[in-house]
């Protein structure tokens, strides 16, 4: 298979240096503008998810696995406990979340 200007494909290798964004979601709730505003320094917000339950990892908004927060050498990081096609991951796979917005789990 070829594209039109001739240049052969490799399967999707060509794809693989394009930049995705990867996301952990620790939960949701739903609130009230006046108790939004209400938010201070100290201020608890409960979400819908339990401490012990995996969480949601996504690139580009799509959920491709489960997995659980981890902290090493100072850092949080990410522990891909499940994929999305089911499949369990290696136990030693661990991704650096350096790179990666965490201001979705409140931190900073």
């Amino acid at each position: 298979m070829t594209f039109q200007s001739g240049f052969p494909t490799r399967g999707f290798d060509f794809l693989k240096d394009v930049d995705v964004r990867l996301s952990v979601e620790l939960g949701r709730t739903d609130m009230k503008l006046k108790d939004v505003l209400a938010l201070g320094e100290e201020s608890v917000v409960m979400l819908d998810r339990l401490t012990d339950e995996l969480l949601d990892v996504m690139v580009n908004g799509k959920i491709i696995a489960k997995g659980e927060i981890v902290a090493q050498n100072g850092r949080f990081g990410l522990r891909i406990v499940e994929m999305a096609g089911g499949e369990s991951a290696p136990a030693e796979a661990t991704a650096d979340l350096s790179g990666v917005d965490l201001a979705g789990l409140g931190v900073e």
